[in-house]
């Protein structure tokens, strides 16, 4: 049973047709009765009947995540008054929990100007473009974390971790912000189901998944943010809105190459990648640069996960079936690198080719060894012996090297998806649905999905924290008007 709220008064029980046992509780306003909650328990009898307390409101938070906690605690700080329970299925903040390896990257800040924020945002950099992040951007995330006794760090590339380089600093401060403002956090519970009566108000059917045990609570405010998860996209559809069909981002690429795994572990500091799906068709080729890693299975690393990112959906309708082109030297025009090959055969004609290559390539030598190996190349030949051919070859590997893929890989527990509830439904100024009042959204579970470095969590900070404050502002002034219409409460 729901504790922490008061006006329910229990007043027996039914059996439904499965033989389960509910008790039925109301709560209880002057005017006559206002909600009803069925439940599994009749623990509601213990909860006070305070009359004095009708003018309360409640809000539920489907989802014990980033945004849902986020705006959980924002809410409850605008609005005191306002009863505010989290419902999670599983371990509130898991996903916080094992980001950044452990560590959570927070956000990042070196995007923290709004035009270079959105260009990391596959879906959501047209909509993005409005007035999202300047309600609560990358450097408001930051201030609220330092402000609550978490001290950050800012690393080279941007990304942004606890100086205690553990997730826990970030959990546990959500977590006492939340206990301390007085949100209820459930777990172990499963919102199955959501409509909306006749006065406006939302009816959530919640259920344990170990006990059998149902409850029916009518709620002013409903925030869904379930992430990637299907039971709020089920919520959303039956409070009348779509869903973009939810598919993989964020993964790593398997590659058709035997030789590869020769490779496995090594990282190319820069590269610049092309995606190329079908030059048959006009689908558009993806272009991205940055840090590669060699893996057993293929090739993953930043470069390559935001290349997955921006080519999501045109990878999962091409079966994930493809060709990477990769430069390794992106910062050296194609005919330098063959002229550097040319000079170095001239110089070092009786040096064996497994032993030598240009100083100015700054690469592996089992990279090396990979290159000349694709050429067809013996590692006993001297420079002396290898032909122009062979040269242009090796220039052509160094410069557009062809990867063939043939699958995806995940991305271990951080799992992103592209897809979700079409960012039209919802008004981005507010994070309220454009169908339904009162009903709200934040986090994954639109369809808004980053690229790695801290930008998947900073939507959902945003998205929580506007949802979070215009539900605690329309508490606040639904709270005043009805005092206004009862008059002033004694205590």
């Amino acid at each position: 049973m729901i504790v922490g709220i008061s006006n329910i008064r229990h007043f027996g029980s039914i059996t439904s047709s499965s033989g389960r046992k509910w008790g039925m509780c109301r709560f209880i306003h002057k005017e006559g009765w206002r909600r009803t909650i069925a439940c599994s328990s009749a623990s509601s009898a213990m909860i006070n009947n305070n009359a004095q307390r009708d003018k309360e409101q409640l809000l539920v938070v489907v989802g014990g995540g980033a945004a849902g906690v986020y705006a959980a605690i924002q809410a409850k700080k605008l609005a005191p008054f306002l009863n505010v329970i989290v419902v999670e299925k599983g371990r509130l903040l898991s996903k916080v929990k094992v980001s950044g390896g452990g560590r959570c990257n927070v956000t990042n800040g070196h995007y923290v100007e709004k035009i270079h924020l959105i260009d990391h945002y596959p879906r959501g950099n047209r909509e993005l473009r409005g007035s999202f992040f300047d309600f609560h951007g990358p450097l408001d995330t930051m201030s609220w974390f330092q402000n609550h006794g978490v001290e950050l760090q800012t690393e080279k590339d941007g990304r942004v971790f606890p100086v205690s380089n553990s997730s826990s600093s970030i959990v546990d401060c959500l977590l006492h912000e939340a206990k301390k403002n007085g949100v209820l956090l459930q777990i172990g519970k499963v919102v199955t189901s959501a409509s909306c009566n006749v006065n406006g108000k939302f009816l959530v059917k919640i259920e344990k998944r170990t006990a059998d045990f149902v409850e029916i609570v009518e709620t002013d405010y409903l925030l869904i943010a379930t992430g990637s998860s299907k039971q709020g996209h089920a919520l959303a559809v039956q409070l009348g809105h779509s869903i973009v069909d939810p598919i993989p981002s964020l993964f790593t690429f398997k590659i058709e190459d035997g030789q590869l795994t020769d490779l496995s572990g090594i990282t190319f500091p820069n590269v610049k990648v092309k995606l190329i799906l079908d030059a048959t068709k006009s689908i558009p080729q993806f272009t991205q640069v940055g840090p590669m890693l060699v893996t057993h299975w293929g090739l993953s690393g930043p470069v390559i996960l935001r290349l997955s990112a921006w080519g999501a959906r045109n990878l999962f309708h091409s079966n994930y079936i493809g060709t990477l082109l990769v430069d390794f030297m992106p910062g050296i025009p194609t005919d330098d690198v063959k002229n550097s090959l040319f000079q170095h055969r001239d110089r070092f004609g009786k040096h064996k080719l497994s032993t030598s290559f240009p100083p100015s390539f700054d690469i592996f030598k089992r990279f090396w060894k990979y290159l000349f190996s694709r050429e067809g190349l013996d590692g006993d030949l001297l420079w002396a012996s290898i032909s122009n051919k062979s040269l242009n070859g090796l220039t052509n590997l160094l410069k557009q090297c062809d990867f063939k893929i043939k699958g995806k890989g995940q991305f271990k527990d951080e799992f992103v998806t592209a897809g979700g509830i079409p960012l039209s439904e919802v008004l981005l100024e507010t994070m309220e649905s454009r169908k339904q009042a009162h009903l709200f959204f934040a986090g994954e579970v639109l369809n808004v999905d980053g690229v790695t470095g801290g930008f998947n969590f900073q939507n959902a900070w945003s998205g929580g924290y506007i949802a979070g404050t215009s539900i605690g502002k329309l508490s606040s002034e639904n709270y005043l008007r009805m005092q206004a219409l009862a008059g002033p409460i004694t205590i």
